[in-house]
């Protein structure tokens, strides 16, 4: 159905290829198309949805990895056709291949050069799944990626997949994967499942709790269980990956030998057998992996990174960089990341550390960075929604809205020491509730961020502190399967 694209990936676009920076040998990739049960002739198929930049590079690495391995293994990516590349952005993409002599001599191979050239001029629309099998990524254009096989059609790309990437955003997960379970009716086996999905949505009903897309996932599709590796064991669980670290990545491949973080592994049974397994065999991906079984660490990362973000950079924007404006309020945001972690976490303590380094490497750079500074600057505003052309989707937005409402729950109501009377956690969360006034409902502007900031009456951030590690506040229910 889906052939070999032609110029895919061989280690040609200027990168180390990832095979042979891990040791990837064929005898490894036999062994696990083995274990997948692959006859001779009959490739393991992998396939990426959605196209963004996080799925893209993921992609792109699986690509770069099995250049070399075509007739065992093909990779392809599902992206929707119709998006438009607007002028603006076709110039930079020409100026971009222009300014990479690889990139500008592999297009000349592959005589794709021209589209660009009458993309650049005006006289040729083009689009970003057609760039993307040229290896550039519509929200990453400064920084090329290897050609890809890409797939328009969702049904051709996924039907017969053996292993299914998901790089969608939370937003977008359930509905796609209600699609592929019906065109899965037929299937004797179940593929398996890695979502590098971003994101969270809140459940109220019948108890308030964290919905991720992995559990998206498994409710949409029609298997009762899924097997990772059918000969090892059974595993009732979906593989969860929640993020790439994009930058180590894409600019320092040879110092961090192409390491993937996986911050959420659920695993229901064999947790032993899985380690082996991943020990043993996750050069499937070509990747040195870290495990931090951490079941916390994503959801965390949903408020602190993507939601935080957008006020840190809002303030810094709105008092023209003032040093006392930002440390005031990255305590309150801290105050409040511990206190979120003490509800989430039956042991805080852990995550304390790395939490604390994440935030301050995340809030030096990112998408949701600079969503705050553009809204406070005026240069784009709420009506553009929260998907940006050129930078994906603004996972703070959700974020803010999901937690928001979880948190003004009655029946997550906490007692306050000093006042005496039960509060909803939201009421000891004064960034929260200004971002969900601002970003959501809309009844403030950007400068009301200031305005808790300025607030007498708010908790002091060690107050805030003294209450989650004084008082029992845990909810276990809010991570309930």
């Amino acid at each position: 159905m889906v052939g070999a694209a032609e110029g895919l990936s061989d280690g040609s676009n200027g990168l180390t290829p990832i095979n042979v920076a891990n040791g990837l040998s064929e005898e490894k990739i036999d062994e696990i198309r083995r274990l997948f049960g692959k006859s001779e002739g009959d490739p393991l198929r992998i396939v990426g949805v959605g196209a963004g930049a996080w799925g893209s590079v993921f992609a792109a690495m699986l690509q770069d990895a099995y250049g070399g391995f075509r007739d065992k293994v093909q990779i392809r990516i599902w992206r929707r056709a119709g998006r438009s590349v607007d002028r603006a952005t076709a110039e930079h993409l020409f100026e971009v291949i222009n300014s990479r002599e690889e990139v500008l001599r592999r297009l000349l191979r592959r005589c794709a050069y021209l589209k660009y050239v009458e993309g650049r001029l005006g006289d040729r629309i083009l689009y970003a799944d057609e760039i993307l099998k040229d290896g550039f990524c519509l929200n990453m254009i400064d920084t090329p990626l290897c050609p890809m096989k890409v797939v328009t059609n969702l049904q051709e790309a996924v039907w017969d997949a053996d292993v299914v990437i998901n790089g969608l955003p939370s937003t977008e997960t359930r509905e796609v994967f209600e699609k592929i379970s019906r065109y899965w009716k037929e299937r004797i086996s179940a593929p398996v499942i890695i979502s590098l999905a971003k994101g969270i949505e809140a459940e109220l009903e019948p108890e308030p709790r964290i919905v991720t897309p992995t559990q998206m996932i498994n409710r949409a599709m029609y298997f009762p269980s899924f097997s990772c590796v059918r000969q090892y064991f059974q595993l009732g669980f979906l593989w969860k990956i929640f993020y790439i670290l994009e930058d180590l990545i894409l600019h320092r491949r040879s110092t961090t030998k192409n390491m993937l973080m996986l911050g959420y592994v659920e695993l229901k049974n064999g947790e032993n057998h899985w380690r082996s397994f991943l020990d043993s065999h996750i050069s499937l991906f070509g990747i040195m992996v870290t495990l931090l079984l951490m079941k916390l660490w994503g959801f965390e990362k949903c408020i602190r990174n993507w939601s935080w973000n957008i006020s840190t950079w809002m303030v810094a924007a709105l008092t023209n960089e003032s040093a006392t404006s930002k440390s005031v309020y990255f305590a309150h945001c801290t105050s409040e990341m511990i206190f979120i972690t003490h509800l989430l976490a039956e042991e805080p303590e852990r995550l304390a550390g790395p939490l604390l380094a994440d935030t301050y490497v995340t809030l030096l750079k990112g998408r949701n960075a600079w969503y705050g500074q553009k809204l406070a600057k005026g240069e784009i505003n709420l009506e553009m929604g929260d998907s940006i052309k050129g930078k994906g989707m603004i996972q703070g937005v959700s974020a803010v809205k999901a937690f928001y409402e979880l948190l003004s729950q009655s029946r997550l109501n906490i007692m306050h020491p000093s006042e005496k009377m039960h509060i909803a956690p939201v009421e000891l969360c004064p960034i929260l509730q200004k971002l969900y006034k601002i970003l959501i409902v809309r009844e403030l502007a950007c400068e009301g961020i200031l305005q808790a900031l300025r607030d007498e009456t708010m908790n002091d951030p060690r107050e805030r502190i003294e209450i989650a590690q004084r008082h029992a506040i845990y909810r276990p229910s809010l991570l309930m399967n």
